[in-house]
């Protein structure tokens, strides 16, 4: 690049111009790209676009149904599609355009009850799968694609059955474009050179069990993470498309998935160990994808012994503790667990058992329930099983509560127990409760003395969550940005 005449920033060499730009983030890169015609140039050198991180749709800016935003991703797949290296995509057609039911934060209206049904939720699929052909169409040729994230914002509405035959085929007849969507992600499979991170998550029409086969020989012998997750579907990922990705280090599946045949494959000793694995667990699906034929005890156990550093990070929705016992085979080596349930309860016997069996491995517990009514966990209140998790499990450093009763002295001595190394604590303010009995012996206001005895527990200072939102999020979204976080760990 040429040194350009005049004083000032315009004097700068345009390779400078680009470092200098590289510590900008994308959305200030973009602004500073309408200055003028060579800062145009500079900022859309390909080195300052290798990783392009992007969310959405679902009226994410105050208003619409995203489709203000797709010119702007065309833009952008057009600039960028061909040549960046790590992209991610969170797709949400509907964010922002469900109201609470009855009240309740988190839980939604059913459409039937929406008069504007017809429109606003055919006009947010039409949307959504406008914007995934635009991605997918500009990146099918990009043969230096490292990274490709997709996650789909649509469980609520497969919840509801808007993802049915009846209802898609108004937006998509014939299912032209789905079709489309996925002989599109075959190419982007079957073109890429060097993939190393794979993941698609909830996303609506896009990953079939046919698709992993359409992965070139090169990327399958490169790819370190897979993640493929769809509650509605049949397995994504066989047995025998695995065999082929020697070189995989972390996996995200459903529960049910993750079959006695594949556990075995996966504790072979012509593959590199696997370190990282994500489960969910879904209650609601369970009954078209049973828990026959997931891994055994001595399945779990052959994989330990192949796969040492392996960590395990599972989330079960709507569960029932039957399951759960089921599910929670004692030689998983279970590193986080997020219990999530709109009806169903966690019981103290889950709970006695998770820190019994996971005691030298459990460092992430989330207890989450959105519903109505805050049941107490202790039979005995000077048993309580989240004190007994909080001793037994001697690395415990997160620990999430929110929808059940935790008393306040129990608190007091979870944060004494722990000390500084539970990093995280995090506790809606309508889930704790005071012991009637205790405030005849202590002076002034019960929630000034909780956080100042659990502050000192810490050694820092701790508020409980005035909001619940901050605390509560929704769980395929949840379980998607934690498994990110936790497969780049290893």
């Amino acid at each position: 690049m040429a040194l350009c005449g005049g004083v000032g920033a315009m004097a700068l060499p345009s390779e400078l111009i680009v470092h200098i730009f590289s510590f900008l983030s994308d959305r200030d890169k973009l602004r500073a790209s309408s200055v003028c015609s060579r800062w145009r140039e500079c900022l859309f050198y390909p080195s300052l676009w290798t990783e392009l991180k992007l969310r959405v749709g679902g009226g994410s800016n105050g208003g619409g149904y995203g489709s203000e935003q797709t010119p702007r991703l065309e833009f952008l797949m057009r600039k960028f599609g061909s040549f960046v290296r790590e992209l991610q995509l969170e797709f949400a057609p509907v964010e922002g355009y469900l109201r609470p039911l009855n009240g309740v934060e988190g839980r939604m209206e059913s459409v039937e009850s929406d008069p504007q049904f017809p429109g606003r939720w055919k006009d947010a699929i039409i949307t959504y799968l406008d914007q995934v052909l635009c991605v997918l169409g500009c990146i099918r040729n990009n043969r230096n694609l490292q990274k490709l994230s997709l996650y789909g914002d649509t469980c609520i509405l497969q919840d509801e059955g808007i993802l049915d035959s009846a209802y898609l085929n108004q937006v998509d007849q014939g299912g032209m474009k789905i079709k489309e969507i996925q002989q599109l992600l075959v190419e982007v499979l079957s073109n890429s050179r060097q993939m190393k991170w794979l993941s698609s998550a909830f996303m609506l029409g896009v990953v079939t069990p046919c698709s992993l086969a359409s992965l070139s020989n090169p990327s399958a012998a490169s790819l370190e993470h897979l993640s493929l997750l769809d509650n509605q579907l049949p397995c994504l990922a066989s047995p025998v498309e695995l065999e082929r990705l020697v070189h995989l280090r972390s996996l995200a599946l459903d529960f049910c998935d993750f079959t006695s045949e594949m556990c075995c494959l996966l504790a072979g000793g012509d593959r590199a160990p696997l370190h990282r694995l994500s489960l969910m667990v879904n209650g609601a699906a369970l009954e078209a994808k049973p828990l026959d034929g997931t891994a055994s005890e001595d399945d779990w156990k052959a994989l330990v012994r192949r796969c040492a550093n392996l960590r395990v990070y599972m989330m079960a929705l709507d569960v029932s503790s039957q399951d759960l016992l089921r599910v929670l085979k004692p030689s998983l080596p279970l590193e986080r667990i997020h219990l999530d349930s709109y009806s169903t309860l966690v019981t103290d016997g889950t709970l006695e058992l998770i820190a019994q069996q996971y005691n030298k491995t459990l460092s992430h517990f989330v207890l989450m329930r959105d519903d109505t009514g805050f049941p107490d966990l202790s039979v005995n209140r000077n048993e309580d099983p989240l004190v007994l998790l909080a001793w037994r499990c001697v690395h415990l450093s997160v620990l999430v509560i929110h929808g059940y009763t935790v008393w306040s002295h129990n608190l007091v001595a979870i944060s004494r127990l722990r000390g500084s190394s539970l990093k995280v604590l995090a506790v809606s303010e309508e889930s704790i409760d005071f012991d009637p009995d205790q405030g005849v012996f202590m002076e002034g206001d019960p929630v000034h003395n909780l956080v100042k005895e659990v502050s000192q527990g810490l050694g820092r200072i701790w508020h409980p969550s005035m909001d619940s939102n901050l605390v509560l999020s929704e769980p395929t979204q949840h379980f998607h940005r934690e498994m990110q976080s936790f497969s780049l760990g290893m």
